[in-house]
C-alpha cells in the first residue's frame, strides 16, 4: 500500500492529499509493528477520512463478549474475569460483557413469545440473573456511533439507522436519494415525548412538534415527517 501511494505521488500534480494520506498509512505501519491499535492512535479528522477509505481491521471499535456457564452466570462467580478484565485494559481497554449462551438460550425456550420484551425479562428473572441480549445490541449501536430515528404513517412503522452526527438530509437519503436530493424539510418529534404525552396532538399543543431544516442532526429516537421535491412531476410528493 505504501509503495503504490509513493508511486501514485511520484507522477501526481497535486500531492498534497497523497502526500497526507502516504504519512496515515506510514503511521498505521509502524503502530502495527509496535503492536498497537489504530482505534488507540491520536487522529486528526482529515486522518480519520483516509482511515475510513482503507478499512483497517485495528481500528474498528471492540467489544468483547464473554462467555461463562449459565450456574456461574447466575450467582455472578467467575474466577477468569477479573484476568480478562486486566488483559483487556492493558490491550487497549473496550467494554467487555459477561454472558452466558446457555442461559440466553434457556430464556428463549421457555418464552411462550420470545420476541415479547415483558415475557421475556420476566423468564430471565425466574432463572436468576437478566438477559444480556440488549445490553450486548445496545452495546454494538453506541461503539459504532449508531442512532435510530422512526418514520410512521396510519399503517406502518419503521426504524432507520444512521450514524450519529448524520443530518437531516442524509438521513432522509437512507430511505431513498430522492428524498436527499429534494430535500425542503423535516418536521420532528421525540419518540419519549409522543410516549409521554399519547398522540401527536398533544405533542404538538406542548410546543415540541418543530420544523427541522438541512443542518439539523439527527437524534436517537427521532421521528420524522420528510418533505422534499425533485425536478420529475411525477415523482412531487411528500412521504411519511
Amino acid at each position: 500500500m505504501i509503495e503504490k501511494l509513493e508511486n501514485e505521488l511520484k507522477r501526481a500534480k497535486e500531492k498534497r492529499r497523497l502526500e497526507e494520506e502516504l504519512a496515515v498509512v506510514k503511521k498505521v505501519k509502524e503502530m502495527s509493528e509496535n503492536e498497537k491499535d489504530v482505534r488507540n492512535g491520536e487522529w486528526s479528522a482529515r486522518d480519520i477520512e483516509y482511515l475510513n477509505k482503507h478499512l483497517f481491521l485495528t481500528s474498528k471499535p471492540v467489544i468483547y463478549l464473554v462467555n461463562i456457564g449459565m450456574e456461574e452466570y447466575v450467582k455472578k462467580q467467575n474466577k477468569w474475569l477479573p484476568k480478562i478484565q486486566a488483559w483487556v485494559k492493558e490491550n487497549g481497554g473496550g467494554a467487555m460483557i459477561p454472558y452466558s449462551a446457555d442461559f440466553e438460550s434457556q430464556v428463549v425456550a421457555t418464552c411462550a413469545d420470545p420476541d415479547d420484551a415483558a415475557e421475556k425479562a420476566k423468564v430471565a428473572e425466574e432463572l436468576g440473573a437478566p438477559s444480556m441480549i440488549d445490553r450486548v445490541i445496545k452495546a454494538g449501536y453506541k461503539n459504532l456511533q449508531l442512532v435510530h430515528y422512526f418514520t410512521a404513517g396510519e399503517d406502518e412503522v419503521k426504524c432507520w439507522t444512521i450514524r450519529q452526527g448524520t443530518k437531516a438530509p442524509g438521513a432522509a437519503g437512507v430511505i431513498h436519494t430522492d428524498f436527499e436530493k429534494g430535500f425542503i424539510c423535516a418536521d420532528c418529534m421525540k419518540f419519549d415525548d409522543l410516549d409521554r404525552l399519547g398522540s401527536t396532538q398533544g405533542v404538538k399543543d406542548e410546543g415540541l412538534y418543530r420544523q427541522q431544516g438541512k443542518d439539523y442532526l439527527v437524534l436517537d429516537g427521532d421521528i420524522l415527517h420528510f418533505k422534499f421535491n425533485v425536478s420529475n412531476p411525477a415523482k412531487n410528493k411528500d412521504k411519511k
